[in-house]
This record gives structure tokens, sequence and C-alpha cells, in this order.
């Protein structure tokens, strides 16, 4: 009896269903083997040779494979149809060899399917094939590259710049697109410009508008209209003449569908309708996939089975009827940078199964497979048929014209059942227009657009815009604009851009846009994503010492070989003897510099944004506190601000986003005769009451909580934040409980009459500050004294196990009466203050104990033992 392995449980489920009693089938839970993250996992002085471990988890799901072959006499590895899925496939295979599970005569096939339904695996089961080794080498190249880069560039990181986490191959670049969108922003200078549109009326009584285009003979283009006496004197043109309709032109158009969905365009439009994050869309269609509803959803292709194609046919044509069904089925290619996946598009399985039919509860579920339903649907249908119609009106004398456009639907075609979201505003004007015929006079109505010009002078049309002109007969009015920056990227047009530059895979996306904010390099605000200061510090610096590695074409070419590794065409060992020739270099070199160097570098790159000229011709860099001091670019656990270079007496600081910049000090209102001020310091924002005076040279202030915008602070929050600590209540057995924000996060703190010193306990929300009830409080405390871990204590638990030191010995990260800190033998490394305890990496571990090891001269005890100091040289060595 053959044993099938898959990666999950619910697929196992799913296929042994289809497949009967006669086969065994077991889940691998995703990958079984990993690369340990120390020193020499990828020995680059042995041709890259890679020393994989079976993980901890997996050893459980690798013996229960194993026990089932030694009943079964076959092995078939049933992975995911894509580059992981084969590489799981080849781990699977050579961790059951080591373990002899598998014989010299142990059959062993691979087989694999875009959908998991009966028809699909059984046909995969008749058409069985070896590991694919081309593929699973460009997967070894992938993993040595990734492996070799977050290594030894990662430790640099932490060295050179205070606060920084990790770099990575790829995310780093997608860091870089952020970062340098939101310089793009910030140096972008609005220019004011003005638009001019009309009321008129036909002569059966029907109002349309229509736009200015021609003034003193000439066609406008957008800006030039420039300030507002240019605009009223176009105002004038326009109503001190005679118009008429000069001609009337009506054009058949037609708009295709949208392919169908691939995986960057699923998480694009997840995005844009639902607002779902990259890794939460993915999450969502995998437990579809695996439930059999929808084809693979890691893909870059967009084509169609045939079979696929004729079902989708029928089923229009079933339910909207034969109009809807175009003459010849659609045919899409990809026209992506480096598609490669040979793989389907993202479809439902059985295109006559829409939402309603569908036997799931799940909400988001529903939401994500009605939207591939339809967008699968749609992209098979007719196109929409228009009729889009141009009216131009001007003077007799030539000299003014203006033009009203609009559109109707004919025939709605695939529009009847879905329409692609949009990132942008579209400028189309879909108005109907109503029957105009050319030679008719062009009358001002006597319905007003004063409704308009009211709604421009108290909102605004835009986000700058704040005067409007209204004629005397209030037909015509013009409109104050500003241009506007480009908008920040969200995850949907991130991943969009990052398909266009070839960067990343359909695999990889959103595991790329998540890491680098769960780094805390960027967060998320209203769907849109903002660099953090340590975010720009890091791109800066890795574009001034690690440029050609966060290039934008350097990484496309690197994939495209990758490609070439996976298609046969490229030796992976070659590849990456390359790269690592040029990159141990640049490692070697950049670990030599003093962090001074590092600061006056970054400080000069990024001079024209942290030192723009000043208004009255001063030095930008004179400190504008003290008027004496440099101000220089400096770092600290939570990255980069400006600060004055006569510190400590001077104590001036500002954000890298420069003097003025929004958001930076903003006055919230006034309370008692204080004013409330929000600002930024060096530690984030924060929330102040009244200036420092002589009397009182630190007034009140509290940092804002972490989860907590500065955007959407408001008065009553400020004073919610400054009127902490929050007195809880007094506790049954006397002192009074008190809540509030510290270093480490919202806790509780009471003291008994009799206690030497307060109990703290955590709380895992920061909302419980405000909102912890007396019983939750007292409750809380009582395990903290419970078990306090503390010396002479039962020992806490440990937060997390991080495996063996490389001079042996476990690490563990430990909760200490100071603050998270790793634990290896006798050393105990302080965890950095902006790093949390479950995100602390082995690799990261191992380093933060060195250093406190080093510092401590503990290292003369292991000196029997492989030396760290030993290591670094052999990395040296292999750099040159």
């Amino acid at each position: 009896m053959p044993v099938v392995v898959v990666e999950s449980p619910a697929k196992a489920k799913t296929i042994n269903k289809y497949l009967g009693p006669d086969y065994t089938v077991l889940a691998s839970y995703g990958h079984v083997r990993d690369l340990p993250p120390k020193d020499g996992s990828v020995d680059t002085e042995d041709a890259f040779s890679m020393k994989w471990e079976v993980g901890n988890d997996s050893r459980k799901h690798v013996k229960a494979i194993a026990d089932a072959l030694k009943e079964d006499n076959a092995l078939i590895l049933a992975t995911d149809p894509d580059r992981e899925g084969e590489a799981i496939s080849w781990h699977l295979q050579e961790a059951l060899t080591k373990r002899r599970s598998i014989k010299k005569d142990t059959p062993v096939s691979r087989v694999t399917f875009n959908a998991i339904t009966k028809d699909a695996v059984t046909e995969a089961m008749q058409n069985p094939r070896q590991v694919d080794m081309p593929l699973v080498e460009a997967y070894l190249a992938r993993r040595a590259l990734d492996y070799l880069v977050g290594f030894n560039l990662s430790p640099v990181l932490w060295r050179k710049l205070p606060g920084a986490k990790s770099a990575g191959r790829v995310q780093s670049v997608c860091l870089r697109l952020i970062v340098e969108r939101e310089m793009e922003i910030e140096a972008f200078k609005p220019v004011e410009y003005w638009s001019v549109r009309a009321l008129f009326e036909t002569p059966r009584g029907q109002t349309f508008e229509a736009r200015l285009v021609t003034l003193a003979g000439k066609k406008l283009d957008k800006h030039d209209l420039a300030n507002a006496p240019q605009a009223e004197l176009a105002v004038q043109a326009i109503t001190s003449r005679a118009l008429s309709v000069t001609s009337v032109e009506a054009k058949p158009a037609a708009r295709n569908p949208s392919a169908p969905f691939m995986t960057s365009t699923l998480q694009q439009e997840a995005s844009r309708k639902f607002g779902m994050g990259a890794r939460h869309a993915m999450q969502v269609a995998q437990r579809l996939y695996e439930a059999g509803y929808i084809t693979y959803m890691r893909t870059d292709g967009i084509d169609m089975a045939p079979e696929a194609v004729t079902a989708t046919r029928e089923t229009i044509a079933d339910r909207y009827g034969a109009e809807y069904v175009p003459d010849s089925p659609r045919i899409y290619k990809n026209k992506a940078k480096n598609a490669q996946e040979a793989h389907e598009c993202i479809r439902p399985t059985d295109m006559a199964r829409d939402t309603k039919a569908l036997k799931v509860t799940d909400e988001d579920q529903r939401k994500l497979y009605d939207l591939i339903w339809k967008r699968t649907i749609a992209c098979q249908m007719a196109a929409a048929r228009l009729e889009r119609t141009t009216v131009e009106i001007g003077s007799d004398d030539g000299q003014v014209g203006l033009r009203a456009t609009g559109q109707v639907v004919m025939f709605d075609g695939f529009m009847r059942v879905y329409e692609e979201g949009r990132d942008d505003v579209a400028d189309e004007d879909d108005k109907r227009l109503p029957q105009i015929m050319q030679g008719d006079p062009a009358r001002f109505a006597k319905t007003s657009l004063r409704d308009q010009f009211a709604k421009a002078t108290s909102e605004g049309t835009d986000r700058a815009a704040k005067e409007a002109i209204l004629s005397e007969n209030e037909a015509v009015l013009a409109l104050q604009h500003h241009t506007q920056p480009p908008p920040r990227y969200t995850e949907a047009t991130l991943v969009k851009r990052m398909e266009e530059l070839g960067i990343g895979r359909p695999s990889t996306y959103a595991s790329i846009v998540t890491t680098i904010q769960d780094r805390e390099y960027v967060r998320k605000d209203k769907n849109r994503l903002i660099p953090e200061e340590k975010g720009r510090i890091v791109t800066i610096f890795l574009l001034n010492f690690f440029r050609q590695y966060v290039g934008y074409e350097f990484t496309a070419n690197l994939e495209g070989e990758l490609d070439d590794v996976s298609a046969g065409e490229r030796d992976y060992k070659d590849l990456l003897g390359k790269f690592w020739h040029d990159f141990s270099a640049a490692i070697g070199e950049t670990s030599e510099l003093r962090i001074s160097e590092v600061l006056d570098k970054l400080d000069e790159a990024l001079a024209p944004q942290l030192y723009p000229p000043r208004e009255d011709g001063s030095d930008p860099r004179i400190c504008p506190k003290c008027g004496a001091g440099q101000l220089h670019l400096k770092t600290s656990r939570t990255g980069g601000f400006v600060g004055c270079g006569n510190y400590p007496e001077c104590t001036y600081t500002r954000p890298i986003a420069g003097e003025g910049a929004q958001g930076e000090e903003r006055l919230l209102g006034e309370d008692a005769g204080d004013e409330i001020w929000l600002k930024s310091g060096r530690f984030g924002p924060y929330v102040q009451r009244g200036e420092p005076t002589p009397e009182n040279k630190k007034p009140p202030r509290a940092s804002l909580p972490r989860g907590w915008s500065k955007d959407d602070l408001d008065m009553e929050k400020a004073l919610t934040l400054l009127s902490l600590p929050r007195q809880i209540g007094e506790h049954p057995e006397g002192g009074m409980i008190s809540s509030n924000f510290g270093r480490f996060g919202p806790y509780i703190m009471h003291q008994m009459p009799e206690d030497a010193k307060p109990v703290y306990a955590n709380l895992k929300d920061p909302n419980d500050v405000f909102e912890i009830g007396m019983n939750r409080a007292v409750e809380l405390l009582a395990e903290k004294r419970a078990n306090p871990g503390r010396r002479g204590q039962a020992a806490a638990k440990p937060l997390k196990e991080l495996g063996e030191h490389p001079d042996g010995g476990a690490m563990q990260v430990l909760d200490g009466r100071y603050g998270p800190y790793v634990k290896w033998e006798k050393v105990n490394a302080t965890i950095p203050k902006d790093i949390k305890p479950e995100d602390v990496s082995q690799e990261m571990a191992i380093e933060l104990v060195n250093e406190r090891a080093a510092k401590k001269g503990s290292k003369k005890k292991a000196a029997p033992k492989k030396k760290p100091a030993a290591k670094k040289a052999t990395k040296k060595a292999a750099s040159k």
C-alpha cells in the first residue's frame, strides 16, 4: 500500500477521500529540513555544501512517514507543484534515505496536480515522475543566497547601526522602494494650477457641464492657468462671449475584461476590495485550495486549461445568455518581467459552483472565492460596448473653447459580472450627456454652480485646494488645485511594482511584504506603507555600502539566473561562486569601518533631505535651539534622528524627515491653561503638557503606546495618556493598584505595606491600561507573586528555546528584572529594547552572547573549544 505525502493535514484529508483505503496519506507539515542558523551552514570553502537539519517540530512527522514505510512498499511525493513543493519532496527523500527508511528497492515517485479534485489527483497518480533536480537546484541556490546575505550582512547592520534587525536579499530591495517613494514625497513641491468649468443648458432645458480647453486661441495644458488672476481672466473670457456647439461626435468603443487571477493580481484585488493584506489573502486562498475549491494559488501563469475555458463559456451561456459569450475563447499571455511559473491561472475547480453553492461558512473564504469566480467568469465574457460622446463648444472668434464628454454603456458584457478595482482616481467622465445638436447656441444654465463653489471653498476640491472663483451669473466656476506627490505604496501597489521590476516570485511576495513590517522597518497606516526611521537608515546604509545588492536590475537579473538554473541551463554552484566572490569582499571592507565613519557617510548622503536650504538663507546645519552646535545624523536603538553636536549641553533632536515635517509637532488644544502638544523625539512620538520653564524644566510627558497612530491622536486621548498612572483601586490586602506604560510595555503595579518593593505584572493589550478592572488586576498580581522568576524563587519558564551555541550549551530567552535577555551558561546578554523576545533568532542570540562574553573576558574559558574569534577569522579569510 503506497504512502502518499503532502504538506498539510487538510490537503491529506481531501486526497485520502479521493484515493480510498488502498493508500496511506500523511502530511509533512511543510518543510522538514532547513539550514541551522549558525556559521558554516553554507560552506563557501567546500563548493557551497549545505548542512541541513531536521527541525524539532518536524522529527515526529518524518518518523510517522518512516514508520508507515516499514509496512508499505512505495513512496509517492505529492507536495505542491512549484519550486518550494519540489524542494519539500527532495528534502523528504533525502531525510528518509538517511534514516534508511527508503531502501534500494523502495519505489519513490513524484506526482503533481494543479487542483485537488478527484480527476486531477487520479490523473496525477497515473503520470508519476522523478523529483525535478534542476528545480531543486534553483531552490538550493535561492536558499544559499538568502543565507549568505542574511547571515553575513545582518551582523554588520547590528554592529554599525544600533536598532537594525536584519537585511535580506529581496526584503531590502522591497524596503528601498518604500523609502525612495517617501523621499520623493518629502522632496515634492506642490504647484498651483486652476481649472475652469461652465454649466450650459440645451434648448430643451437639460443641463450639462463643459471644461475650458482653449483660451486666447491656444490649447490649454493642465497647469497653464497658474494663479487666481489668470483664472479670473479666463472666467471673464467665457462669460463675455456668445458660444455655440461647434461639433458633436459619438464614437463606439469597447472595453475588454481583465485576465484571470495570478498570485500578484489576486493579492492586489483582495487588498483593493477587502483591505486584505498579502499574507492573509494567501492564507485564505490556501484553505480554498486545500478544500478543492480553487486551483493552486502560487502562480504567475494566466492561461486556462481548455476544459476550464469550455466549462466557463457554458456557464456564461446558461446564466447570462448566448450574447454574453464571445465568438471565440479569449487567450491570455503574461506580460510580466521574468514570468516563469508553468501553472494555470487561479480559478475555481468547478465553474458551475458559485458562492451560493460553496459549503464554507468562513466569511473571508466566501468573499475571496466570489472574487475568483467572478473574475474567471468575466475573463471569458464578451466585451462591453460603449458609446463615447464629445461635444465641442466655442466662440465665433475662436478665442474660447470648452469640451463636454460622456459615455453610455450600450451593452454591459463582462461588466455585468465584474469590474477590476483601481488604485488611482479615474479621470474618465462617465456621465450621460443630454441630446445636443451641432449649431445649437450654448446658453448658460439658469441653475447655479453655487453649491460646487461653496463645497470647494469650505472643504477643498483636493487636499490643498482652498480658493474658487464664481462668475456673476453663477454658471462659470474656476477651482484652485495643487499638484500632488506620488502616493505611498499599499501592499497591492507594492506587489504590482515588484512584479513589474521582476523582484521576488509568486511564492515570496506575501512573506517579503510581511517581513519588512514585522522587522518594524515599515508601518501600515490606513493601508499605506510608511517607512520608519530605522528602515530609512538601513536603506541609506545599504545604498552607500552595498548598492549593487539592493539594485533593482541586479536583483531582477539574479532572479533570471535562478530561472535558468531551474530550466537546467545554468550550474547553481557557479552562480553562487560568482555572487560570493564580490559580496564577501564588500562585507570585509564594511566590517572594518568605525560607526562614526558610517554615520559621516550617511550624513553626507542624506544632506539634501536632512538640511534643506532655509528661507532666511542661514546655515541649515546650525542648531535652531542653541544657535552654535552643528546638526548631525545620529542613531539610537529606535532608529536614526538628527541631533545637536553640543550634546549634552544642548538636547535638540528632530526626526530625519526634517524641520517642520508633517506631524513632528502639533498643538492639540488647551487644558487648565496649559497647551497640550504632540511632539516627536528620538524615541518616537509623545504628548507634553506645556513648555519647559525655569520653574518647570521637565513638563509632564507621555509616550504614545505601540499601535497608537500620531495621525489619529486627539485631545481626549492625549489627556488620557497624561493622566497616567491610572489608579485602579485599593487591593483587598492593602495598597493601591495602578496601571501605566513602562519601558517594556503596559503593566500594573502594587505594593503591600509589608512589601520591600512593588510587584509589577505585564499586560498584553495596551488598552488594558485604561480598561482592566479590579478582579483581573488582583488575579494577575497573585499569579506574579506565585511565580516571580527571581533569585531565590522558582525559575521562570523560558520565553523561547534557541538551540545550542556553537561552543556547546543551550541558549534561552528569559524574562529578567531589567527585561528579557539571552542566557548561555554563565553569560547573560541583554536583548535590545526595540527587539521583541519572540523575534530573537539563533544567529542574533549567538552574536549578543559573543559580544557580552567578550566584554566579560569569559571567552578565555572557552579557549579549548572552537572559539568565536577563530570563526570570525575564517569568515574574513573567506571574504578576500
